[in-house]
Formats: structure tokens, C-alpha cells, sequence
């Protein structure tokens, strides 16, 4: 049996599910072989091999005798590692693509530092006084039960395109939709609709008989859009992969990874995946119908440790980038807008470059790009729109098309259907139906008052005529015991900082609130946050991602070193459940009360005076 979980803010239950669990069978492969002259020749501290057969590289890694070995790819996005120039002691490797750097000693990432552990490659020592390295390998889930493909008759099966990552799918009498973001913004007031979805896409979501939702970002998970389903539908069942931080959805079924769910109907199931690179965020799915897959990977940096199924009917993923604050929101030091251009411009090159090799290397009879169709369209961030720019779905299917000529591309636009059958009958056929002529494809118009004013109701919320507002947010946060210093500044619109606004610094060390910098050496990050914003996600207790994603803050810091633990911690790993501000007010009123006689201030009120519930102050 197989278990999902049906929630709510309020109720959990479990609900059972008949369905062939994935067996945990593994099989290991020998991905590199070295004779006795060769392991002879090894020097101590850092080799760099490449394998004969099929061209891929590994390191091996020698001190005092022992042997070491990984493969030559960074675990961020599957960059090639080199001689880091910097290193003195002959450990570490820098990658060509973000220019993080790994302990191969202890295959550890330093920079950034506290962040991921590269996998290992076992070493083998053969009688002859040669090696081998050995990759342990896990069996391919959708392996488990294979079907065969079965004929399919034209309009069984069709793929309809909303906006962005919001995809259709009719699969026989059932009707299937990804990630809906069909109304307002996404990122807090960052992330706008480009594409004008089809008039009639919410009495679409209305009508689904199930909803998948990749991930928590509010361009797939879209409370403005969640929150008109579920005045019509609040019955729908909503699916997201069990991550260390599924959303609170009503009605969601957390499902298992690598499981396929039978329930659906006789023909149709799917499968849902975690990313390696961001396991508790991240997911991609494979739904299979009558034996045909569609594989939509989202944006998974590397799913289900880089092995997907090959040979897929359809497959969809993300294409544009542009999707982080980095660099567009940094200043100082080398974030010159020169610098900053060409970086843009080497990382779109470099992931267009990528998906081109992925879709390549999984052969689908189809692709076609998509999760990228947003627009930065508040005036206010002119910048980042004309600062921000993305990679084009017509070039890189292009370039497929020019690498893999057998391959069928689609460059969707809001409305427009993609029939399987005929599709898979013959490449010629007409197998996608475009909108009318005359469609608007694009949006020319958005609800910014209505958004941001909702935003800006958070500026004089009660919590914040208390300065004791910032130790009994930070308590509950979490973060601790890591040496860095952050100076926390509110701005307007246009990133000034607003004379009566909170300007403070937290030193994450002791979890203290200084009025000046300590004097032990520390990094130090100033960020700037639109005091909307930052205080809507303070009153809230939402994750920092619409601050960062959704370009709302300005940062620098000293040394220009990216601390993952921190940025981590409050972009996945604030608690569940948001800061209990009725607690604090109850505590400030009465700390007031006592305080009076004396003539004490309600900004002098310690954090150690304002306790806190224990499970409000328990990471996730």
C-alpha cells in the first residue's frame, strides 16, 4: 500500500492508495578503469581522468595512499570542475560555470560555504594492482511495472498550453492541469504574467479532475489563483511531492517519490520525482497514459539524480533563466553593470546550452520549453526588466532542432493545443492547433494597485509600532550560530531608505541585536527591502524568496562570498507555521502595563522578555 496525505490548516488525515511500489533494487556500473601504470602515476592530491569510452571525466583524489574519486561535475548545475589557482594546499577544484569550489579531500563544497556533499564513486582495487571506480546505480522507477504503448485515437490524448508553467492535459475522459498561475503576481510584486491566458483558463481549472503543483514558488503555487478555485472547486484534489516543506493545501495529497499512483483510472498514472540539487523544494513528474509518457521536469536543476526516462512521447522544461535576484540586485565591489551584462549573457548561453544537450542525450519525440513566460511589469522595476533578460524559446529550439533534427519542437502560446495521436502518427500532420489570428498572446495590462495595495496594508500593522518586533521575529526564524552580520535597512520604491523606517543589524552568532558592528572579524550583507514587502513577509511568516526572486531587496556584502546556509534557511527553512503576533502584542501590552510606574518605553522591551510558544519555534 501507499499513502498520501490529505490536508488541511486544520485537519490531517490518511487516505490509502492502491498502487506497485518501487522495488529499491540497485545495480552498479564501472564508470572508469585504470591499469597498474596508470594508479602508478597518480599523484598525490588532485588527478584529473577521463574515461576513453564515453568521453566523461572524473577526479581522483590521492593522500597518503588513499584514494579518493567523484565525477567531474559540480552538484549545482553540472558544471565541469578545474585546477582552482587559489588553492595552496592542492585539495580543492573550482567549477567553470557559478565558480563554486570543492574539498576534494573531503568532498565538501567551501564556497558556498556549509552547502552540499559531493557524491562518491567507490574505488576498486583490482588483483593486477589496477582500479576501477564504480557508481552505484538505483533502478529506474518508471521501470518497475512497464506498459506497452497502446494505440491512440486523435483528441484522446492533447496537451493544451495556458501561461508559463500551467499546461492542459486531457488524457481520455480525464483532465489533468500543472501549476496554475492564471492571476496576479508572483514573488510578493515581482513576477507578472507575459502571456494573456485563454479567457476561459480558470473554468478550465475548475473543471480538472486533478492538479499537480511542482513546487512552493508562487509561480507554480498561486494563492490568488488557489483562492478563486477554491470558491468554485474547494473539492479538487491537488497533488505535490512529500518535500521537507510541502505547502499547506487544502485537499493536497502529498504523494511519495518514485511511486506510480493507480488511482486516477485504468489507464492513466503518474509519478512524481524529487530534484537532487533542491530536494525540499523541487519536483518534476512523469504521467503515463496508455503506456505513452509525458515527462515535465519544471525546474528541477537535477532530478531524480540525472536519470530520466529517454524516448518520452512529450517533454516539457523550463528555458529562460533569469529567475534570482543574482546579479541584477547586487552593488559594489566587481557588480559594475558592465560585469553584470556579461554574466546575464555567459548564463543564458550556458543553460540554453544545457537543455539543448538534455533534450538531446533523453531523444523525446517532442519538446517544447516552457515555465519562463513571466515579465517583471511594475514600473518600478524597469531595471530589472531591461537588466533581467532571458533566453528565447524560438532559439533554443533552434538550436535543438540543428543538434537533433529527429526531434519535434513547440513554442506554445496561450491557448494552443498539441493533439498526441496525431502528432506521433506523422511529423507532417497538422498535430498542433494554434489560437486564432487575432489572439492576444500577450498581456498589456495588470492589476497592480490591487496587488500591491494589499502588500502595503501590511506598513501599519500593529507589530510594527514595537522595535521589539525585530527580536521576536529573528527568535522565531531560527537561525543561529553562524558567523555572519546582516544590516536590515527599509526603503521606498526606489531602494532609499525611509527616515522613520527600521534600520537594525542582527549578528547571527549569538542571535543578537548590536547598534554597531562587533569588532571580532565577521562577513558582513546590508539588504535593502521595500518596506511593503518586507513587512508583508514579516507579518506573514513567508519565506524570504519574494524578496530575493521576486527582486523586491538591493544587497552587497563583504566579502563577496555566498553564505547558503543563511540564504537557505530563509528561502526553505523558516517554520511551518508563521511568528504568533497575538502572543507578542498580548506580551507587549502587559509588559507595558507593568512598566508604566517607571516611565518604561515600549521599544526598550527585551527579547528575553517576550517568550515564545516552543513548537512557533521549531525549524521545519
Amino acid at each position: 500500500m501507499m499513502y498520501a496525505l490529505i490536508f488541511s490548516r486544520d485537519l490531517i488525515k490518511r487516505e490509502h492508495f492502491n498502487s506497485t511500489t518501487q522495488m529499491t533494487a540497485q545495480s552498479s556500473k564501472t564508470v572508469l578503469s585504470l591499469d597498474s601504470e596508470a594508479v602508478f602515476s597518480l599523484k598525490d592530491g588532485i588527478n584529473f581522468k577521463k574515461s576513453p569510452d564515453d568521453g566523461k571525466c572524473y577526479i581522483i583524489y590521492k593522500e597518503n595512499g588513499e584514494l579518493k574519486a567523484c565525477k567531474n561535475q559540480c552538484k549545482h548545475q553540472g558544471g565541469l570542475f578545474i585546477k582552482d589557482i587559489e588553492d595552496l594546499d592542492g585539495r580543492t577544484v573550482r567549477c567553470t560555470k557559478h565558480y563554486w569550489k570543492l574539498n576534494v579531500s573531503t568532498m565538501q563544497y567551501v564556497n558556498p560555504p556549509d552547502s552540499f556533499t559531493q557524491d562518491e564513486l567507490d574505488v576498486v582495487m583490482t588483483d593486477e594492482g589496477g582500479l576501477q571506480l564504480v557508481e552505484v546505480i538505483v533502478w529506474d522507477p518508471w521501470l518497475a511495472d512497464p506498459q506497452d504503448p497502446q494505440e491512440l485515437q486523435e483528441g484522446e490524448v492533447t496537451v493544451t498550453y495556458l501561461t508559463h508553467a500551467c499546461m492542459e492535459l486531457q488524457l481520455g475522459g480525464k483532465k489533468m492541469i500543472f501549476d496554475p498561475w492564471l492571476t496576479g503576481p508572483a514573488f510578493a510584486r515581482g513576477w507578472w504574467l507575459l502571456h494573456e491566458p485563454p479567457a476561459d483558463s480558470m473554468e478550465r481549472l475548475c473543471m480538472a479532475d486533478l492538479i499537480y503543483i511542482s513546487h512552493m514558488h508562487s509561480d507554480h503555487l498561486s494563492y490568488p489563483t488557489l483562492k478563486s478555485l477554491s470558491a468554485t472547486r474547494p473539492d479538487v484534489p491537488i497533488y505535490v511531492g512529500d518535500t521537507s516543506r510541502p505547502e499547506p493545501l487544502s485537499k493536497g495529497s502529498l504523494m511519495p517519490f518514485s511511486c506510480y499512483l493507480r488511482q486516477i483510472d485504468e489507464h492513466l498514472r503518474f509519478m512524481i520525482l524529487k530534484d537532487e540539487v533542491h530536494p525540499e523544494l523541487d519536483t518534476c513528474i512523469i504521467v503515463e497514459y496508455k503506456g505513452h509518457m509525458i515527462l515535465n521536469t519544471v525546474d528541477c536543476t537535477r532530478p531524480n539524480y540525472g536519470r530520466l526516462p529517454h524516448n518520452v512521447d512529450l517533454m516539457m522544461s523550463d528555458f529562460a533563466g533569469g529567475a534570482s535576484g543574482f546579479p541584477m540586485t547586487f552593488s559594489g565591489g566587481k557588480y559594475t553593470e558592465s560585469w553584470k551584462a556579461d554574466f546575464i549573457k555567459n548564463e543564458r548561453k550556458k543553460l540554453m546550452n544545457y537543455k539543448a544537450q538534455l533534450v538531446k542525450s533523453l531523444q523525446p519525440k517532442i519538446y517544447c520549453p516552457f515555465a519562463g513566460y513571466f515579465v517583471e511589469a511594475h514600473p518600478s522595476d524597469r531595471y530589472i526588466k531591461e537588466t533581467n533578460t532571458k533566453n528565447k524559446a524560438e532559439e533554443l529550439n533552434a538550436l535543438i532542432k540543428k543538434s537533433a533534427p529527429g526531434i519535434t519542437t513547440w513554442t506554445p502560446k496561450p491557448g494552443a493545443v498539441l493533439d498526441l495521436a496525431l502528432a506521433l502518427m506523422s511529423p507532417s500532420r497538422k498535430a498542433i492547433t494554434d489560437p486564432p489570428s487575432g489572439t492576444n498572446i500577450y498581456k498589456d495590462s495588470w492589476d497592480f494597485d490591487l496587488y500591491v495595495d494589499e502588500l502595503n496594508r501590511a506598513i501599519t500593522a500593529e507589530i510594527f509600532k514595537h522595535k521589539s518586533w525585530i527580536q521576536f521575529y529573528y527568535i522565531w526564524a531560527g537561525f543561529k550560530n553562524y558567523n555572519l552580520v546582516v544590516r536590515v535597512i527599509e526603503t521606498d520604491e526606489d531602494f532609499i531608505p525611509i527616515d522613520n523606517g527600521y534600520n537594525y543589524l542582527v549578528d547571527f552568532m549569538d542571535l543578537s541585536f548590536p547598534t554597531q558592528r562587533p569588532t571580532r572579524e565577521h562577513p558582513y550583507e546590508e539588504i535593502k527591502n521595500r518596506i511593503g514587502v518586507m513587512r508583508h513577509v514579516v507579518k506573514n511568516g513567508l519565506l524570504w524568496d519574494d524578496l530575493y526572486i521576486g527582486f523586491q531587496n538591493r544587497l552587497s556584502r563583504e566579502p563577496d562570498v555566498y553564505h547558503h546556509r543563511f540564504w537557505n534557511h530563509f528561502q526553505t527553512e523558516l517554520p511551518v507555521a508563521g511568528p504568533d503576533w497575538d502572543l507578542f502584542l498580548q506580551q507587549v501590552s502587559s509588559y507595558q502595563r507593568s512598566a508604566e510606574p517607571q516611565g518604561i518605553q515600549t521599544e526598550s522591551v527585551s527579547a528575553s522578555t517576550l517568550s515564545l510558544k516552543k513548537a512557533d519555534c521549531t525549524v521545519s
